[in-house]
């Protein structure tokens, strides 16, 4: 009981306090994403570096933040990979309302952003070098997204939330239900930023019933459609929100029985912010990102 009641106070927390921005030395160009009409809004990190670039569409936790992702957008531009972040669909100044569903549209709508002749010719894409990654939510978001997109074959996957493990928790415990409803009342609109889908909040999912939740938000069940995929699981050992215990080592055991080939695990003695190793973990995703350049020709 303890271990939950800790877990869920660190959610808690990270619901009332945005992404921390890693310094970053060079300011990315706001950008707008139009997802059939609802336009969202994001950062894009462009490389200096000449020609044109690998990719990465980085994904925000939940509610996420307004700037970078743990500053690895900022690195991978230093590193020549260009990077583009943005909010989900009903946060912060992006439109429409906000689901699970509508952030896999949000990101195939990034996708296509990305694919744009004229944002290829402005932010030097190489749309053959296109990586998906993200952290916590959308961690979890862009393993699920990867699984039913056979197009995404690299995907690195930071502190990953499983939606399905996280509503167990959440349904399992009346007192931490409570607590995490309280929180989430606070940041609902019109209080705070987030603008929640019908049907999409949390007390909702669970009212109808978390064995109704889509099987793709499940990441052990979509390891069979993930084992042919380049992917980095990366865990803090001190996270008490997506523990390595709850979370991660069962996707990687889930992927290890699949015989997937090109997986790799990393976890730092670190939380779930990573606030004591944010050089390092960015530097373990570009040097991971150049293991596999061979396949995705990313430089």
């Amino acid at each position: 009981m303890k271990t939950l009641a800790l877990f869920f106070n660190i959610i808690l927390l990270s619901l009332t306090v945005r992404e921390v921005v890693f310094c970053q030395t060079a300011i990315p160009e706001d950008i707008t994403i139009n997802r059939n009409g609802i336009m969202l809004k994001g950062k894009f990190f462009v490389s200096n570096e000449a020609g044109y670039l690998s990719t990465v569409v980085l994904l925000h936790g939940f509610p996420g933040g307004e700037s970078d992702v743990l500053g690895i957008g900022e690195k991978l531009a230093q590193s020549g990979i260009n990077a583009l972040t943005f909010n989900y669909s009903g946060t912060y100044q992006s439109e429409g309302k906000c689901s699970w569903d509508n952030m896999q549209s949000d990101i195939a709508a990034a996708f296509k952003f990305i694919h744009q002749p004229e944002n290829i010719i402005k932010f030097k894409i190489d749309t053959n070098k296109i990586i998906l990654g993200g952290w916590c939510t959308g961690g979890g978001m862009a393993l699920t997204y990867a699984a039913y997109h056979p197009e995404v074959t690299v995907v690195f996957s930071i502190a990953p939330s499983d939606q399905t493990e996280f509503m167990k928790i959440y349904t399992g415990n009346p007192e931490i239900k409570k607590m995490m409803d309280k929180s989430l009342a606070d940041i609902t609109a019109p209080n705070g930023h987030v603008r929640f889908d019908t049907g999409s909040s949390l007390q909702e999912i669970a009212e109808a019933g978390i064995d109704k939740i889509n099987l793709i938000y499940d990441l052990k069940k979509c390891a069979p459609l993930l084992a042919s995929k380049d992917i980095i699981l990366i865990g803090g050992w001190d996270d008490k929100q997506t523990t390595m215990e709850t979370f991660i080592l069962p996707l990687y055991r889930s992927l290890q029985k699949e015989k997937a080939k090109n997986l790799r695990l990393i976890a730092f003695q670190d939380d779930h912010y990573f606030n004591n190793s944010k050089s390092i973990l960015a530097k373990t995703v570009i040097d991971w990102l150049k293991t596999v350049s061979e396949k995705t020709k990313i430089k």
